[in-house]
């Protein structure tokens, strides 16, 4: 074994999101707003045992994108920033020995040329059809480059007690 396809071999142990960063995107995925939605919960959703789309799920994105994850400790805000190689790191493993479903249950869009801001409610679930186990916002920015749509940053935060999703972003009945 050469001494550069053992240190490949490495940095893919160390991130797996190296392997899959030149995977080209599927035209359903980005072609519409609905359609890189659809693949942004696609792509993470699976039973336990089954590895995630990850280098399909870096082909939604721009190159540096920044993942924040809001939680609480003590009380106060924290946000945990990645790029998708730390994200991976962080949640493939929890995605894969668990099982986790996300999906959408709300959407409010707002655009201007060709920028676009989606505030996305989900609902998570351990398995396809199991009780939910979390629900939460995710803020989504976009853009449209004439061909295809990018992600560009993804912000999200759980519902949790003094932070209930607001009406507006949740199913009608």
């Amino acid at each position: 074994m050469t001494r550069t396809l053992r240190l490949a071999l490495m940095l893919t142990a160390l991130s797996p999101a190296l392997v899959h960063a030149q995977t080209p995107a599927r035209p359903e995925d980005v072609a519409t707003l609905d359609g890189i939605i659809r693949a942004f919960y696609d792509v993470i959703s699976g039973p336990a045992g089954q590895p995630r789309q990850w280098g399909r799920d870096s082909s939604l994105y721009i190159p540096g994108v920044r993942f924040v994850a809001m939680s609480l400790r003590d009380g106060r805000p924290v946000a945990n920033i990645t790029d998708h190689g730390q994200y991976i790191a962080q949640s493939d493993r929890f995605f894969v020995e668990n099982g986790f479903f996300e999906r959408e249950i709300g959407r409010v869009e707002r655009r201007f040329g060709n920028i676009v801001h989606v505030f996305s409610s989900y609902e998570s679930r351990r398995t396809e059809t199991g009780p939910v186990t979390g629900r939460g916002i995710n803020s989504i920015q976009l853009f449209w480059d004439g061909t295809r749509w990018w992600i560009a940053n993804a912000t999200w935060d759980g519902e949790r007690p003094g932070n209930p999703i607001p009406a507006e972003l949740l199913p009608r009945r």
